[in-house]
């Protein structure tokens, strides 16, 4: 299978830090590579209602922003979520996304954690702190992500930036963004997992 990129851009602005840091790691892709990219303000998702124990499961309309975003997920080899860092961790566009997860693994006929399974997860986020290790949370909820679907993990991206703009001065950034894809990816593992 050919890679297919999609990005997911959860961010409450477009064209903030968070996409500009992944659209310059997109460049350095090469040309025969899919990029598709989704902005979650465009596709905005209904808030997550869990239903999994008491109703039948049907797979979203294809034109909703739910199906859309099914569709777009179970096509991609290489999925990016593009989140800034809000309050430690991913935006709230982005964990509604992800919370959706929890539906799409009880649709009959998607089977959606095999389908999953063995594809790649990359996180990309700017932040205010200059300090990285406040960004843990956000890095923590996409590992354990793709670790229980089976999916392998890139890691997260990180830059410094808080007004529009700034992460362009985060030369350290820009500089691990320039080979950040091209990276193999090592199979997710819970913390506990590692030994």
């Amino acid at each position: 299978m050919s890679r297919r990129f999609l990005f997911v851009l959860g961010s409450a602005r477009p064209d903030g830090n968070t996409e500009l840091l992944a659209r310059t790691a997109a460049e350095q892709l090469p040309g025969d590579v899919e990029q598709h990219w989704i902005r979650l303000i465009d596709q905005p998702l209904p808030d997550f209602t869990d239903l999994r124990h008491d109703t039948d499961h049907v797979r979203p309309a294809g034109e909703t922003p739910a199906g859309l975003l099914l569709d777009a997920t179970l096509a991609a080899t290489d999925l990016v979520i593009a989140s800034p860092l809000y309050w430690y961790s991913v935006s709230g566009h982005t964990k509604r996304y992800l919370d959706h997860w929890s539906a799409w693994l009880r649709i009959p006929g998607i089977d959606f954690k095999a389908t999953m399974a063995g594809r790649t997860l990359w996180g990309v986020s700017a932040r205010a702190d200059r300090e990285p290790s406040v960004a843990d949370p956000l890095v923590g909820t996409l590992n354990n992500s793709a670790a229980y679907l089976g999916m392998r993990f890139g890691g997260v991206l990180l830059g410094s930036g808080s007004a529009p703009g700034d992460v362009a001065r985060d030369t350290a950034a820009l500089t691990r963004a320039k080979t950040f894809f091209a990276r193999e990816a090592p199979l997710a593992r819970f913390p506990y997992q590692e030994a």
